[in-house]
């Protein structure tokens, strides 16, 4: 009976809270939200470190973090969520540790696509985001499942960066824009159309008009599934951006909160969206001289 009592009275107090979080949330509301935001969860081990914990513990505490933030997102209207689980830099580490973060990589994708998970209930598209090819099979095949899984849902996307640098993005999308313009000179050249390019020196306006473009590598770039983020946020106090991104944060309201990711919370996220409020309209103003 007792115990009865316990579970009625927290659940009374989580309705309350919630309560009380969709109310800031729909003052916010009256202000300009953030269409996509981007995390760069750090300190999972330092957490570990400080709490006397093992260190996959850390990462498991900051799993749960990260739902709290994605619920956060959601219910506000956030549409876009990218969060940076794992660089190609991280492949350096020590064989056993690669081996246990593909592991725990692996138990929570597969949780991710579960019933009652929060990708179903605010019905979110997942995309994995990076060279893919680096990864374990066994991740490999469980993010594919998960895309698969979540392909109709339509209401948020949350992309998952893995074995993701920036640089090698970038690298990738020129190679990939190359490779298309000179197969698209190729097809010209054969239907007798493209006025021999492959075999004569062009004009310097012919060399414009064929050169690859701003619009063709943004194309080919892995984050093409989402706008640019309004915000980035990264834990633990730190500034540097790590290799994130780096192409889409030009115009980006960045927020660096001194505690470790284990430990965001929602007066955290609540002052990343009233900076970025009050800084919306300076930034708006930057990207459209672009």
């Amino acid at each position: 009976m007792e115990k009865g009592g316990r579970i009625r009275i927290n659940c009374i107090f989580e309705n309350l809270v919630t309560f009380l979080r969709r109310c800031i949330f729909y003052v916010l509301s009256v202000g300009p939200i953030p269409y996509h935001i981007a995390f760069i969860m750090d300190g999972n081990c330092r957490y570990a470190k400080k709490q006397n914990f093992m260190e996959g513990n850390g990462r498991s505490v900051g799993f749960l973090a990260l739902l709290s933030m994605l619920k956060y997102c959601y219910e506000l209207g956030v549409k876009y969520v990218t969060i940076y689980a794992f660089s190609i830099d991280n492949f350096k580490r020590q064989p056993e540790e690669v081996q246990s973060l593909m592991d725990l990589m692996q138990l929570k994708i597969e949780g991710l696509i579960k019933e009652v998970s929060v990708v179903n209930r605010y019905g979110v598209r997942v995309h994995f985001i990076g060279n893919l090819k680096l990864l374990s099979e066994p991740v490999r095949l469980a993010a594919e499942r998960a895309m698969l899984a979540t392909a109709n849902n339509s209401k948020a996307v949350l992309s998952v960066c893995v074995a993701y640098t920036s640089t090698n993005e970038i690298v990738h999308a020129v190679q990939k824009s190359c490779e298309q313009k000179w197969e698209e000179i190729s097809i010209l050249d054969a239907s007798g159309s493209g006025y021999g390019l492959t075999e004569v020196v062009l004009s310097e306006k012919d060399e414009r008009e064929n050169l690859t473009n701003l619009i063709d590598i943004e194309k080919h770039m892995y984050m093409a599934v989402a706008p640019d983020p309004d915000i980035l946020i990264r834990t633990s106090g730190e500034t540097r951006l790590s290799n994130f991104l780096l192409w889409q944060t030009a115009y980006c309201s960045l927020y660096s909160p001194y505690v470790l990711w284990p430990e965001i919370g929602f007066r955290h996220f609540l002052w990343a969206i009233l900076n970025f409020q009050q800084n919306h309209f300076y930034l708006e103003k930057r990207r459209k001289q672009l």
